[in-house]
């Protein structure tokens, strides 16, 4: 939390950063100076770029620190995964910042690799949505804030396509609706329907096989 006098509000400062591809010392500082939009100089060394990013949080006031995408640590080897985990507790402890990471089952296998790091988290467990209202209102509400200049109508089938293909995973629940939305922009339809969801095709083979 901090004091903005201008505004004569209290704000949190977060941080959020995508672990994409393998594990890595210098892409995980890479990554998180790109998020803070600080240019990145390819020829530059670990220290250097581990000495830029400590001095640019704490600059920012960076408090909260999120890492989505956090099981894609394990798809290095166990070295490392043992760097990028160090790299995280070493940030945590120098920036003196929260650590908050997303992912799917695997990301606890991922973060449990370093003990000390691990007893930092408190492990939360978030349900996959099903058929219910509480499912239909977060569709709907996703709707509502999409850019499309025509109502949108969804029924019951449209619905349940859209829980059987995401397996009822939030962030594939979202990335769904945005690319039918992008699909409706360019095509000039402007809404969604059942048909454009029936149309939609998974890009990755594991949203492949929840066809």
């Amino acid at each position: 939390m901090f004091f903005d006098a201008s505004s004569e509000k209290t704000q949190e400062k977060f941080l959020v950063v995508e672990l994409s591809g393998g594990p890595g010392e210098r892409r995980l500082y890479a990554q998180i100076l790109a998020a803070l939009g600080a240019p990145l100089n390819p020829r530059g060394t670990i220290v250097s770029l581990e000495q830029t990013t400590i001095r640019l949080l704490r600059a920012v006031g960076v408090q909260v620190l999120v890492v989505d995408e956090i099981h894609n640590m394990i798809a290095g080897s166990w070295r490392e995964q043992r760097v990028a985990l160090n790299t995280l507790r070493f940030l945590n402890n120098q920036a003196k910042l929260s650590l908050v990471c997303f992912g799917i089952t695997e990301a606890r296998e991922a973060i449990n690799g370093d003990v000390q790091l691990a007893r930092r988290f408190d492990v939360i467990t978030l349900p996959r949505w099903k058929a219910n209202d509480e499912f239909q209102q977060l569709v709907l509400g996703i709707i509502r804030n999409l850019p499309l200049r025509q109502p949108s109508i969804l029924t019951a089938r449209g619905l349940k396509r859209i829980l059987r293909v995401s397996g009822g995973v939030t962030s594939k629940i979202f990335r769904l609706l945005n690319e039918v939305a992008i699909e409706a922009i360019e095509t000039g339809t402007e809404r969604l329907t059942d048909e454009a969801v029936d149309k939609w095709k998974p890009i990755s083979e594991e949203e492949a096989a929840l066809q």
